[in-house]
Formats: structure tokens, C-alpha cells, sequence
């Protein structure tokens, strides 16, 4: 079984000022939606029981916009978006893919239950001693 070293949500929209504002504009037409935004985020500012639960987690979960990828998350995630990867000693791993993130409907709790077996699923292990799946959101 595979390690997960650190974890990251690649989000279906640009970064900065201009991304945001296009991603904004698309969403309240009806021809944009990232539904690992809607996790994260309501409205402007990041879910206080979002921040709560990454802090619970044994590994770093990074999240990045479309733009501020690194050559390996945007060869491995291009047409993927959005979705969480998991960075392991054996290579990036998908663990979420969009139609798992649209499940959760924007719930914390229901992304850390998706994420648990999505790790289950692809085979993963969190570090040694550490497990996710007993802690709750607060």
C-alpha cells in the first residue's frame, strides 16, 4: 500500500484577480461551477469548518486553481478538474474525481467521508499512526 505524503484539490477555475472575477461571473450565469469550491469556500471566504478539519489532517491538503499548477498535478489532472489528488512514495494517485466531489454537495463532512474512501479505494494509507477516519469536523 501506497503512503499518502501530502494531498491536493486542483480546483475548475483560473487563480487571481481576473480568474476569480471570470469564475464569478460564469457561476451566477449559470456556465460555471467547481463543486470542490463549493467545499471550501462560501462566497468569498473559506468555510471556518473547512479550515478546522484540514488542520486535523495528518498531511498537508494543498489546493490550487488551474493556473497555479505544478507540471506534475496539471499532467496528471488536465481534464480530470475538479478533483483531489493524494502525492504518495509511489507517485500521484487520484482520490476524488468531480463526479465524487458533486456527492458531497459542498459538505465538509461529506468531502471527509468521500475522501476516506476514495483513499480506501485507491489502495492508499495515511502515515503510519495516523488515521483521518476517526476525527470529525469541527
Amino acid at each position: 500500500m501506497s503512503v499518502i505524503l501530502r494531498l491536493t484539490g486542483v480546483y475548475q477555475a483560473e487563480g487571481g484577480l481576473v480568474g476569480e472575477l471570470r469564475y464569478v461571473s460564469k457561476k451566477l450565469v449559470g456556465r460555471g461551477h467547481c463543486d470542490l469550491c463549493d467545499v471550501t469556500h462560501r462566497g468569498i471566504r473559506a468555510k471556518p469548518e473547512w479550515d478546522a478539519w484540514v488542520r486535523s489532517l495528518p498531511v498537508p491538503h494543498d489546493l490550487v486553481h488551474l493556473n497555479e499548477r505544478s507540471e506534475e498535478v496539471r499532467e496528471f489532472s488536465d481534464g480530470l478538474t475538479p478533483c483531489v489528488l493524494a502525492h504518495t512514495d509511489q507517485g500521484l494517485r487520484l482520490v476524488l474525481d468531480r463526479a465524487a466531489l458533486a456527492r458531497t454537495a459542498g459538505d465538509v463532512s461529506a468531502y471527509a467521508a468521500a475522501l476516506s474512501e476514495g483513499v480506501r479505494d485507491a489502495g492508499l494509507r495515511w502515515p503510519e499512526g495516523h488515521s483521518p477516519a476517526a476525527r470529525r469536523s469541527r
